[in-house]
């Protein structure tokens, strides 16, 4: 098989390029309106880059994170994440960017009627939710009982891409389709693929062309497989500990199983040697004539017991 042309769009590096830069705004505009579904007046127009939410005492591993703030020419705000691996508590961690991203408008003023929306998007290399939601979903604030959205100002989009099954273009039906297979699949596109997709959304062929090899220089690729090895390492050292973990755990529970048996077989062996010690007594007190009720009082044992000892 050719070594592909195409980059890794879920790469740090290349994420940031593509979405993150003033030369490519368009790409990140159109991505949002498609993402959101944005149509007519509500479509987005301009947008200025923030700086972005991360920071080590909100998460320290930077490698598996990356994200994009930005905010439109109303004033919402829109925070575009790229999540490599499954962190724990990731749902806590989409809400506390969003409130963070919803808090850092208020001014001196304190002027809350002046708060606008906030919208978290992130796309996942990892599966977040339970197979019955869908590679695509969206979670807002809803009363229980009437789903009335009265609380409108903190919106929650998540793909995840290993639940975005489709592999071949031609299964591609809509805008938000392709710009999954973009993510999930951009280093297996061929140049075919690429003309395809490229007559349904030269948006999207822009994205592609950000990550073709020939417009990367040699110290910006170095750069970018660094950054591919040192999350292989990072992914390969996780592996490696949940391996050592399922070993040790099989280990304790062999011990631990091994410990009751013996504790067990012990219990077992004593109650045993008991009974068997007041059988012996018992027999000895019949070959001196002891009257049955004395046995049955001394040793504890039956009448139906003792009388199975004279047979």
């Amino acid at each position: 098989m050719a070594l592909s042309k195409f980059l890794d769009p879920k790469c740090d590096l290349t994420f940031k390029r593509i979405f993150g830069t003033e030369k490519n705004k368009n790409i990140l505009i159109h991505f949002l309106n498609d993402i959101l579904e944005f149509h007519g007046e509500s479509t987005i127009q301009e947008v200025e880059f923030l700086s972005t939410i991360m920071n080590p005492e909100i998460a320290s591993d930077k490698q598996s994170i990356v994200d994009v703030l930005c905010r439109d020419s109303v004033g919402n705000r829109f925070v575009i994440e790229m999540q490599l691996a499954r962190d724990k508590g990731f749902e806590k961690r989409a809400q506390l960017y969003a409130a963070k991203a919803y808090s850092r408008q208020l001014d001196k003023s304190g002027k809350y009627i002046d708060l606008k929306k906030v919208f978290f998007i992130a796309i996942s290399n990892c599966t977040l939710f339970p197979e019955e939601v869908d590679y695509i979903s969206t979670h807002n604030i809803r009363d229980i009982k009437t789903n009335g959205h009265y609380l409108k100002d903190l919106q929650f989009i998540f793909i995840e891409l290993p639940k975005f099954v489709k592999d071949k273009v031609e299964q591609l039906t809509s805008t938000v389709e392709r710009w999954c297979f973009f993510f999930k699949y951009a280093e297996e596109t061929t140049d075919e693929d690429l003309r395809k997709i490229a007559k349904q959304e030269p948006i999207i062929k822009l994205a592609y062309d950000e990550l073709d090899k020939s417009g990367w220089t040699e110290k910006d690729l170095v750069a970018y497989e660094e950054r591919v090895l040192d999350f292989q390492k990072e992914a390969a050292i996780l592996a490696q500990r949940l391996d050592d973990a399922t070993e040790k755990g099989i280990q304790i529970g062999q011990e631990k199983g091994i410990k009751i048996g013996e504790e067990r077989g012990i219990q077992v062996g004593s109650q045993q040697g008991k009974i068997e010690g007041k059988i012996e007594v018992a027999k000895t007190m019949l070959a001196n004539n002891v009257d049955m009720g004395t046995i049955v009082k001394f040793t504890g044992l039956s009448l139906d017991e003792i009388k199975k000892l004279q047979e």
